[in-house]
């Protein structure tokens, strides 16, 4: 497969902060990718720079086979892009906005579009709302269909469903998953590490650096660990006693603490430890590693920012 997106040791530093350092990757055509990582991994740095409404300090990136930084606007015209922070324009309505985005990016006859993004999006029967009346997941659809109006090729979004409710999250993926097989390539970032699970490729993000890129899959099978999960109705308190053990890594999931281990074989013993201090063991198990898993693995201990949904 032709790559749609491809990065060569691109770097952005703001001040003394290195942002971006130096990375690389490519996304495939058709592909869904995903950068995830904690807040101030790089993710937004890393998707302005493709977007280019920042310049890198160094590095090359080609769209399409197009060199962004020679052929800026080319470039542009053929990326739609979902920001954090999408501004829409709460005294327009649905319709209006949509109308206004098609005339930033020069569609002419957009109707037909209009109404086939509207029926996409579900959004068909609140077209003359004004948007700032709608709800937040709504409010996510309309900034989708206004950066699909000019048909791109490639989908740039930022965190498209921070702070959306899990409704209009499994709505919003639904629609992603159409996109996908209409052939338009996606590239995403999240702190959800269970949207990962949905790309077809991840790179672990943190500190501007990529720590691993592949298959869900693939990078969950990489640490060649096993994954003791303990539920204890004092489970920080249990966390703490196993954490005290220099020999295991213990990770705090709400009520259940999971111990990442060469060899489950461990499990008696950390039970009757937790045992000796006065603490039950309501259930355990021992699982494959998850995708938190490795990445608190790989991090260590700077797990902060990263969320977790079951």
């Amino acid at each position: 497969m032709d790559a749609a997106v491809n990065i060569e040791k691109l770097s952005k530093s703001f001040d003394d902060i290195k942002a971006v350092d130096d990375i690389s990757f490519n996304v495939e055509k058709g592909e869904m990718f995903g950068l995830v990582g904690p807040d101030g991994a790089g993710k937004t740095s890393t998707i302005r720079n493709l977007c280019g409404l920042i310049k890198p300090d160094s590095g090359k990136i080609t769209l399409m086979n197009i060199d962004l930084h020679k052929h800026k606007k080319e470039a542009q015209n053929k990326i739609g892009y979902l920001s954090q922070k999408f501004s829409l324009y709460g005294d327009l309505s649905v319709d209006e906005n949509i109308e206004f985005f098609a005339d930033i990016h020069g569609v002419k006859n957009y109707y037909d579009r209009r109404n086939e993004l509207l029926e996409f999006t579900r959004l068909t029967q609140f077209r003359e709302r004004p948007a700032d009346k709608l709800s937040g997941g709504m409010k996510q659809k309309l900034a989708l269909a206004c950066s699909l109006i000019h048909r791109p090729q490639i989908l740039f979004l930022d965190e498209p469903t921070t702070g959306v409710d899990p409704v209009s999250r499994r709505d919003f993926w639904k629609i992603l998953s159409g996109l996908i097989k209409e052939g338009i390539t996606i590239l995403m970032s999240t702190p959800y590490l269970d949207e990962a699970e949905r790309c077809n490729r991840v790179a672990l993000m943190n500190k501007g650096k990529i720590l691993a890129l592949d298959t869900p899959q693939n990078i969950k099978k990489s640490i060649s660990r096993e994954v003791i999960e303990i539920v204890c109705p004092e489970a920080r308190k249990a966390y703490k006693i196993v954490k005290a053990e220099p020999e295991f890594e213990v990770q705090l999931f709400g009520d259940r603490i999971d111990i990442v281990v060469e060899n489950s074989s461990r499990l008696k013993n950390i039970i009757e430890l937790l045992n000796q201090k006065g603490l039950v063991v309501t259930s355990y198990r021992v699982i494959p590693p998850s995708l938190e898993n490795v990445f608190i693995h790989l991090v260590g201990d700077n797990k902060e920012n990263i969320k977790v949904i079951s």
